[in-house]
């Protein structure tokens, strides 16, 4: 398997939520309700053949780049909210990685969700649902908008783990509702919890998240 360019994070890696996604689905991840968890080892490399066996992702030369595992805490979810009632996306004004495939505003094809924060901590975008929308589409939705509670805070971070629960996949065209909310920091860990709603309030897929910062 690998993880077309298409699908970048950082410039010259995977998008974290994409790329976990990719990992979790060849190992058996689907759209069943089943959490699994991915821990990414280095930054995923793009347009790169990569092996999944037994739980474990490798590069050519070897190199551990993610571990897969199943039945993983994938959090309680985050209750939904309105989109309108979010004040502005922070990402507009100063963003580490304003290409990023599912949050960036200057990637020509990403999913262009944009959380903006609540009053009560949490963040709240609307997102429109792809054609192509998968498996991995979920996982990415389901990273950025969690990641963005530890991002507005200033510094720079990066997925390092994530559990996700895909319930079902929206339809193409949906106007979903995807939330996320902090749960804990410590030093240079932050834990976010995350989810996706169907137009109807139908819950579609939550996620528990650790990003870290990145040392300045």
């Amino acid at each position: 398997m690998l993880i077309p360019a298409r699908f970048h994070g950082p410039p010259a890696s995977g998008n974290g939520g994409w790329s976990a996604g990719a990992f979790a689905v060849a190992s058996g991840a689907g759209a069943d309700g089943r959490p699994f968890q991915v821990t990414l080892r280095v930054p995923p490399p793009l347009d790169t053949e990569l092996t999944v066996t037994d739980g474990k992702v490798v590069d050519p030369a070897g190199t551990l780049v993610a571990e897969v595992v199943a039945d993983a805490d994938a959090g309680p979810g985050v209750p939904s909210a309105d989109p309108a009632a979010a004040g502005p996306y922070p990402g507009h004004t100063e963003h580490p990685f304003p290409t990023c495939y599912v949050c960036g505003p200057d990637h020509p094809d990403g999913l262009r969700i944009f959380p903006g924060p609540l009053p009560d901590g949490r963040l709240a975008a609307a997102w429109r649902v792809p054609a192509d929308v998968t498996v991995e589409t979920m996982w990415a939705a389901l990273d950025c908008p969690g990641g963005w509670s530890a991002l507005q805070t200033g510094r720079v971070y990066l997925l390092g783990r994530i559990a996700v629960a895909v319930d079902a996949l929206p339809a193409p065209g949906d106007l979903c509702v995807v939330v996320g909310a902090p749960v804990s920091a410590e030093g240079r860990k932050a834990i976010v919890d995350s989810t996706v709603y169907a137009p109807d309030g139908t819950r579609m897929g939550r996620a528990r998240a650790t990003w870290i910062a990145l040392n300045r």
